[in-house]
């Protein structure tokens, strides 16, 4: 049975102040919600309230968050209604950690993020109920702190609850993105969602980072794209493999939604070219980890994996 609540929730808290997580929580000020904005980098931040966050591309926006902080333990001053993750998949379990010295019953958690079973992560604890996954459907980049550039935003995006219970707020936090213009629906296929988008990451990402190439390319470069298509093919199977489903025409939708990213860098890249630590685990090393438990070979996510893993060594 679903829990009757009548969440409304006014308060956010995002955690994690680059390009994606400035997009949400511009949107939600915007929406007229209570947002902190929270990042270990003073310099991320701090363009957040004076003159605001600057969005610009496929979406256009100037709008200041109503705080700011540096540290995830500052938020037990004030806990917010829904928090929401933003950051590297990497650093889930350490803000899982923190978020636990002061979450009280009520309060949610949204995984905002890139790669698979990263509310897992979360849940492992603070448990089921409170954790929500969301699969988002905008390219960006960061110019500077606080200045976004959008190449590309298709609505709707897609959330779900981990327990059923919590459905309700799931509508309800739904409903807060919706209102604030980020059109956002709750589903009940988020696996199948987190799926369809992280085989396009696996595929491209890392392909991207260590051969500096844009979506563009990548895609369209004789050689550099027979290495992603044979990663997208491999994924497929992979999830095939484990019954989720993508859909029978995902293999086309797929090649046709990445030629769109053009121009587009995506995050990894960027990640290379800061020498930060990537998600590679959370995508390849999750292909690979889910072959495994269906008995199907990944050789093209292993050497993939492996040679950004090489390059990370020498960072």
């Amino acid at each position: 049975m679903k829990e009757k609540t009548g969440f409304n929730p006014q308060s956010f808290a995002v955690i994690g102040a680059g390009p994606v997580g400035c997009i949400v929580a511009a949107f939600l000020a915007k929406g007229g919600y209570d947002v902190t904005l929270c990042d270990v980098i003073p310099e991320l931040i701090e363009p957040a309230t004076t003159p605001g966050i600057i969005l610009e591309g496929a979406e256009n926006l100037q709008q200041a968050v109503t705080r700011t902080c540096t540290n995830v333990d500052d938020l037990a001053a004030n806990p917010p209604d829904v928090i929401i993750i933003t950051v590297k998949a990497t650093a889930t379990p350490l803000i899982a950690s923190a978020i636990e010295s002061f979450y009280k019953e009520g309060m949610y958690v949204v995984s905002w993020q890139n790669g698979i079973d990263t509310e897992l992560d979360i849940a492992k604890i603070l448990g089921k109920k409170p954790v929500m996954r969301a699969v988002v459907n905008y390219g960006c980049g960061l110019v500077n702190p606080g200045h976004v550039r959008i190449p590309f935003h298709h609505p709707p995006h897609y959330i779900q609850e981990l327990d059923p219970e919590s459905a309700p707020a799931t509508e309800a936090i739904a409903e807060a993105f919706t209102k604030s213009g980020l059109a956002t629906s709750r589903t009940d296929q988020i696996v199948s969602m987190v799926w369809r988008k992280s085989v396009m990451n696996a595929s491209t990402n890392p392909v991207c980072a260590v051969t500096d190439m844009t979506l563009g390319e990548a895609l369209t470069d004789p050689f550099v794209s027979q290495a992603v298509r044979g990663l997208v093919k491999e994924c497929i199977k992979v999830a095939r493999g484990n019954e989720i489903s993508l859909g029978w025409d995902y293999y086309p939708y797929c090649m046709e939604y990445m030629m769109g990213g053009g121009a587009h860098k995506p995050s990894m890249a960027s990640d290379f070219a800061m020498k930060r630590r990537t998600e590679i685990d959370y995508l390849s090393g999750k292909i690979i980890e889910y072959g495994e438990q269906a008995g199907i070979e990944t050789p093209c996510n292993t050497a993939i994996r492996a040679y950004v893993k090489a390059l990370e060594a020498k960072f």
